[in-house]
């Protein structure tokens, strides 16, 4: 009997072992694609590479915003591919989770072709020994296909990368990258691609966009030592909202804003007067508004990428939020610039927690003496409110030693990025001067880097998704609504259907209440 129990506790042991090595498929609606990475049971060491299956392989490889993916096919009871795993990971901990040494650049996943749910999805890339390694761009494996004897495509066999070094060595080749298998976190400063002087960068910036707005809504629902919203913020909070929808660069953050705003009476009802009412409500929204997700349910994605600094403390999420004002500020029409200055001062004023950049800000909020009139003069003063946070912090910086020295602060945009921004008799590096600076210059390239160059890859990104939808650019995001341009009838024609609608809820309502 002693026997037969221990044998029975052997098998259980294994069993367990088993399981716990196993690697599990990433979920489509985790919030983060990168940081979804399953650490093991037994707590020896995380797979880094993200395991995929016919059910979410075009799903993950769309929604990712990194440059490059890399898709190893294996079947899990090929010795050879269990020895190559270990290269495997090597190499995918540089690029992948949270804490990757060099995130937001390439995808490194895996498909078991073992496994019947891949088979079909195996045989359309052809997998004909095991392991098999593609490269190429995430978005040119959706619903995609790959031939042996295919010319033209951007789907890629590696032909050698049977070992860590030489799969590396294959990635640097085609990047024209030096990335090193001892590469550590924040390490290689020099491998961080710079912003100074290259316009194209900005492009990145449409996910630390979403990054920062994602942010900023937590921090306000989870603040733990002051509830956020209240009687005297709620106002504000509502006319950020509106802007967002109406400007944000993102469409996924206009459309989960804008589900946000309709559901916020009901989190956060306007007769918030008495203290045990406020904390009611506060109690009660903070749960529901959790339950939506401001630019997706894929995003905070945990990392950086125009944003990024070469330190772990530098840059992130001011970075981000400063790109998401500058953003809004070229969006919006001449009527428009009065009402979004205000929204943004309010915003910063009652929602940003660093107490002395707020006040620093709504100081400078503070000193605007007459309404800004034209768009071009908002922009302008977004800009140079900018530099004088740069000015200040530059100083500080450098008599601390707390500053970033791949990003050091700045008077933007570098003569390097906007030559025609700086007058000709301006010798400066960036002026401290109002005459250094050519404004109409300056508004030109405020217009262009923070409105359409801004938004191009996501633009890309959105119009595969639509799979070819005939909206055109500029209605899907280099233009976002504009609610003074619509038209009287259809402004009538909304406002009509929004009462109708808001009667059959009401009656809706009292019936169940009724029941």
């Amino acid at each position: 009997m002693s026997s037969l129990l221990m044998l029975l506790s052997l098998l259980f042991t294994s069993s367990v072992a088993a399981s716990s090595s196993q690697s599990f498929p990433v979920s489509v609606g985790s919030r983060s694609i990168l940081r979804a990475i399953v650490n093991n049971i037994g707590g020896d060491r995380p797979d880094f590479a993200v395991d995929l299956t016919s059910s979410n392989f075009d799903a993950v490889l769309r929604e990712t915003p990194v440059t490059y993916a890399v898709v190893e096919f294996f079947a899990h009871w090929c010795p050879a591919c269990r020895n190559y795993k270990p290269h495997y990971e090597k190499v995918a901990r540089l690029f992948n989770g949270a804490d990757a040494v060099h995130p937001g650049i390439i995808l490194m996943t895996r498909v078991d072709c073992a496994l019947k749910i891949n088979t079909n999805l195996c045989d359309k890339f052809s997998v004909g020994h095991y392991p098999m390694l593609f490269w190429g761009p995430p978005s040119k494996f959706v619903a995609a296909s790959w031939e042996p004897k295919q010319d033209k495509s951007e789907i890629r066999p590696i032909d050698d990368g049977r070992t860590a070094d030489r799969l590396l060595s294959w990635i640097n080749k085609q990047m024209g990258s030096s990335y090193s298998l001892d590469d550590e976190k924040y390490e290689n400063e020099h491998l961080l691609q710079s912003n100074l002087s290259d316009p194209g960068q900005i492009v990145r910036a449409v996910y630390d966009v979403e990054e920062a707005t994602s942010t900023a809504f937590d921090i306000i629902l989870e603040h733990k030592v002051m509830q956020m919203i209240n009687s005297d913020t709620r106002a504000s909070l509502i006319k950020f909202l509106q802007l967002m929808v109406a400007h944000h660069p993102s469409r996924k953050c206009r459309k989960g804003t804008a589900d946000i705003l309709v559901n916020f009476d009901d989190c956060y009802p306007s007769d918030i007067l008495s203290v045990n009412k406020k904390e009611l409500a506060i109690g009660s929204g903070k749960s529901g508004l959790q339950n939506f997700q401001i630019c997706g349910k894929e995003v905070p994605r945990g990392y950086w990428m125009f944003c990024r600094g070469s330190k772990n403390d530098t840059r992130g999420f001011s970075c981000g939020l400063w790109v998401l004002l500058h953003s809004l500020s070229v969006r919006v029409e001449d009527g428009e610039s009065q009402t979004t200055f205000t929204a943004m001062c309010d915003f910063i004023h009652y929602f940003f927690v660093c107490e002395e950049c707020r006040q620093h800000f709504y100081t400078m909020c503070s000193s605007v003496s007459s309404p800004f009139s034209k768009s071009r003069d908002f922009v302008l003063w977004l800009w140079s409110a900018h530099n004088k946070v740069n000015e200040r912090l530059m100083k500080e910086e450098a008599a601390l030693g707390t500053g970033d020295p791949k990003f050091p602060k700045i008077i933007w945009p570098s003569k390097q990025l906007c030559p025609s921004c700086y007058l000709a008799q301006s010798h400066k590096n960036g002026g401290d001067g109002q005459s250094d600076w050519d404004h109409d210059e300056v508004f030109k390239f405020l217009a262009s880097y923070y409105g359409k160059m801004l938004v191009t890859l996501s633009k890309d990104k959105e119009l595969l998704e639509d799979g070819g939808d005939n909206k055109t650019p500029a209605e899907d995001l280099g233009t976002s609504t504009n609610p003074l341009v619509v038209p009287l009838g259809a402004a009538l024609a909304i406002a009509v259907a929004s009462c109708a609608f808001g009667a059959l809820a009401c009656y809706w309502r009292s019936q169940q209440k009724n029941r």
